[in-house]
């Protein structure tokens, strides 16, 4: 029983110090541009891409277009830089 109460407590610690990182989620990084799937008859929406270009090739021949990510404020910490030579929209 005090293996098992032992097992438990040491979760409920690692269990917390991951909420308590300041690591931002995935959900919190916003990337310049959104492709958005489906075109005009709704679908989804991704907005995960550094550059137009990027954003172009993923809808390549999907039916979708691409347009700057409203809710992008500029880089965010945990970004993953762009390759060199990227540019990106001036704000």
């Amino acid at each position: 029983m005090r293996r098992v109460l032992a097992i438990a407590a040491l979760s409920a610690l690692a269990g917390l110090a991951l909420v308590a990182s300041d690591a931002p989620s995935r959900a919190d990084i916003t990337y310049p541009w959104c492709a958005q799937y489906g075109g005009g008859r709704g679908g989804s929406r991704n907005c995960g891409f550094w550059t137009f270009e990027q954003c172009m090739a993923t809808m390549w021949g999907n039916g979708g277009y691409c347009e700057l990510n409203p809710m992008y404020s500029g880089p965010s910490p945990g970004m993953v830089p762009p390759p060199p030579g990227v540019r990106r929209p001036g704000y």
